[in-house]
């Protein structure tokens, strides 16, 4: 009988950071060893394609949009070996459960998503996924400011900081977001 462990990964960091690209790496260096892959993605992220995960670089892999967490497995092949969730921060709670069970049952699951929001708060369900996963790669961008390494995602709203009561999740990319330093990321509150 084959042995195989599971395991979770998570790609995590600022936007801009290059974790759907270095997802996207792992997707196609999984495909190339001949492993059954499947990416979903939320189905609120339609930035650049409905069907696909694609980085601000233009790198892209076919994806299936879902609404709810629990759709990854009932859309989950019986063959699939890679299980690949992009943008996890935008889902429930329950992801976190169903990225376990895959584990569990042998898969290899690869998350990315938001460390953090625009507030510079834990971003849904990131943080324990990133607590519970075997290997964690937290990546940096460059701060749209000053040029040294940015952690943080800047919301602009009218060219200003957005303030730290608007809406958690709104969907945007350069127009609206951009990667800052601890030094220049900025929340007002009032």
């Amino acid at each position: 009988m084959e042995h195989r462990y599971g395991s979770v990964e998570v790609i995590t960091g600022s936007m801009f950071c290059g974790k759907t690209d270095e997802l996207i790496r792992r997707l196609r260096r999984a495909t190339i060893a001949r492993q059954k892959v499947q990416v979903f993605k939320p189905a609120i992220d339609y930035r650049y394609a409905v069907r696909k995960v694609t980085s601000h670089a233009g790198n892209d892999f076919e994806a299936h949009p879902i609404e709810q967490a629990g759709e990854v497995l009932t859309h989950l092949n019986a063959d699939t070996t890679v299980v690949a969730i992009d943008e996890a921060q935008f889902f429930d709670n329950q992801i976190i459960d169903i990225v376990q069970r895959l584990a569990d049952q042998g898969l290899r699951v690869i998350v990315a998503g938001l460390d953090t929001d625009f507030r510079g708060e834990p971003f849904g369900p990131m943080p324990v996924l990133m607590a519970k996963a075997e290997h964690v790669d937290k990546l940096q961008a460059i701060c749209m400011v000053c040029g040294e390494p940015a952690s943080r995602t800047q919301r602009i709203i009218n060219g200003k900081p957005a303030r730290y009561d608007e809406p958690v999740v709104i969907i945007g990319a350069a127009e609206m977001y951009e990667a800052r330093c601890r030094r220049h990321h900025e929340v007002p509150k009032e």
